[in-house]
């Protein structure tokens, strides 16, 4: 999947479908980048805005994980 064909509420639903799968998943912004080919600005935004939502928090590693 290419960045630019998904928008941003695309990327959302695909990291909260992911984080629903699998809900002991725990992941850091650099292994979600890897996993679904974004940016670090990209990746950063998503995060923020999932977070915000009160749908991932921050493990105390650094990873996120479903709030």
């Amino acid at each position: 999947m290419a960045t630019l064909e998904l928008t941003i509420t695309d990327w959302l639903r695909i990291i909260r479908a992911e984080f629903n799968e699998m809900p002991g998943l725990r992941l850091t912004a650099s292994q979600m980048q890897r996993l679904w080919g974004l940016d670090e600005m990209m990746c950063g935004a998503l995060v923020q805005a999932l977070v915000a939502a009160g749908y991932l928090r921050r493990t105390s590693n650094g990873a996120y994980a479903r709030a």
